[in-house]
């Protein structure tokens, strides 16, 4: 029975972290690149504006980072569950 509470709890850190890198990667691709991009339209980096940049480079490069970090935070939650390699 502890087994089972123990794999519940690594599946629930699991999709806790999976749902979060997917929120802030729509945030940042279809938020700030769409939705908001009137919002922060006045705001210039390399010479075009913010939401501009989002919707070309912004959303790839925190893409990446998500990428990076749930592969750190994974290991994490590997090494706490006594499912690591």
């Amino acid at each position: 029975m502890a087994e089972n509470s123990d794999n519940n709890a690594y599946w629930a850190a699991n999709i806790r972290l999976v749902t979060i890198s997917l929120v802030i990667w729509a945030l940042a691709s279809y938020g700030f690149g769409i939705l908001l991009r009137p919002l922060i339209s006045g705001i210039e980096v390399g010479g075009t504006d913010l939401g501009f940049w989002f919707a070309q480079q912004g959303s790839i490069l925190v893409f990446l980072v998500l990428i990076f970090f749930y592969a750190w935070r994974m290991n994490k939650i590997d090494k706490q569950h006594g499912v690591d390699e």
